[in-house]
């Protein structure tokens, strides 16, 4: 039976935790503009800018590795209340200024640590909310809305920027947070968590973690939703210095825009208009389309068809939704919020690294060069988990 987008949209729940994925991602997107404005406006440093820009994914690893297993401890409830009370109140103390920069990135790592742990939490709950090809459809919304509130987000904060203090935007940052709360604690049904052997957090954690990763499938599972997305997004990084080799640095938007449109509609088509027995047959070659168009940049391509490799590039990033669904279907449901999250964790570490690798290697290739070594790296790992993407 083909799942429509009111099918899934029809579950109070889903829509429930749908607002509160779009108001997380607009308010933190938001936050972040404005702390790294104020931050530079404050000290000049446009080194204290990037890191407080960047504070908020540096402890995603160290979340993901200690705290992962409270998304199958703690009822959805509570535990996104909880999140979502912290995020407002850290960020109505930056809202009221006069902090440090280490205490501004001291505060963005706190919430930080538990932002795969509400994410995690959110992520088990689809797959009971949307069985089936729901799930996928599901999946795919939460990505597009994801990329949208990011790109929505940003420009509404540039533009609060514009008309306000830095601190005005934080303060409405603040309100949107402040709005997730409310809607988590009224809104998400009192559904009572799997039970679970008692043992430390941590503990509990890594030993969790250590059985998804040392069994063959669900190792295969998470290296392949891994892999491909982490090496080629390290191109994104080269948007800046290869839209100046083009002479039009101001260009680099246009690229990241393409990069950012062709997430959207791989995850559009793949999700709601390819059926589930094509969209798994499709896996592979769609990972391996992450790298490939990207081997044309050593040709130093123009603007205009630059942009459309890239967009072509991120179109292969539905190939995750079949990854997903198969992770789902292959752990207990005891520790799904944990698989997923580890899942998303490890993604979000991968692509620092991939990005910071591609900075690396930029400093003595051509930025063309470098975005096609991307691709390349990515079409060999799609090949080399090809048992885990067909």
């Amino acid at each position: 039976m083909t799942v429509r987008y009111r099918d899934v949209f029809g579950v109070p729940e889903f829509r429930t935790l749908f607002t509160l994925q779009t108001l997380q991602v607009a308010g933190d997107s938001v936050r972040t503009l404005a702390l790294s404005v104020q931050t530079f406006e404050r000290t000049g440093s446009t080194v204290a800018a990037a890191l407080v820009f960047a504070a908020g994914m540096l402890p995603y690893v160290v979340g993901g590795a200690l705290l992962l297993s409270l998304a199958d401890r703690i009822p959805a409830r509570p535990l996104l209340t909880g999140y979502h009370l912290l995020r407002f109140g850290i960020t109505a103390v930056l809202a009221l200024g006069g902090l440090p920069v280490p205490a501004v990135m001291a505060l963005l790592v706190a919430v930080g640590l538990f932002a795969p742990v509400g994410s995690a939490t959110v992520q088990a709950r689809l797959p009971v909310l949307l069985p089936g090809n729901g799930y996928v459809l599901g999946r795919s919304l939460f990505t597009m809305t994801s990329a949208g509130a990011q790109i929505t987000g940003q420009a509404a904060g540039g533009l609060l920027l514009a008309v306000l203090s830095p601190a005005g935007a934080l303060w409405l940052a603040a309100i949107s947070a402040a709005l997730a709360v409310v809607l988590a604690h009224l809104r998400l049904p009192d559904v009572p968590a799997a039970p679970r052997a008692s043992s430390g957090l941590a503990r509990e954690t890594w030993r969790v973690n250590s059985l998804l990763l040392g069994r063959r499938t669900t190792r295969g599972l998470l290296l392949a939703a891994w892999l491909p997305i982490s090496l080629s997004v390290g191109s994104e990084g080269m948007a800046v210095p290869y839209a100046a080799d083009l002479g039009a640095p101001d260009a680099a938007g246009l690229l990241l825009s393409a990069a950012a449109a062709g997430m959207f509609a791989g995850n559009f088509v793949v999700g709601r208009w390819i059926r589930p027995g094509l969209r798994e047959r499709l896996t592979l070659p769609l990972a391996a389309l992450t790298g490939a168009p990207l081997l044309l940049f050593a040709a130093g391509p123009p603007l205009p068809l630059a942009c459309a490799l890239m967009a072509a590039g991120t179109f292969g990033l539905g190939y995750e939704l079949a990854v997903q669904q198969r992770l789902v279907d292959a752990v207990p449901e005891t520790i799904r919020g944990q698989a997923l999250g580890l899942s998303n964790a490890g993604l979000m570490t991968g692509q620092a690294a991939g990005i910071g690798a591609a900075g690396a290697v930029g400093e003595f290739m051509a930025p063309g060069d470098v975005v096609a070594l991307c691709g390349a790296a990515a079409v060999a790992a799609s090949l080399a988990l090809a048992r885990h993407l067909r």
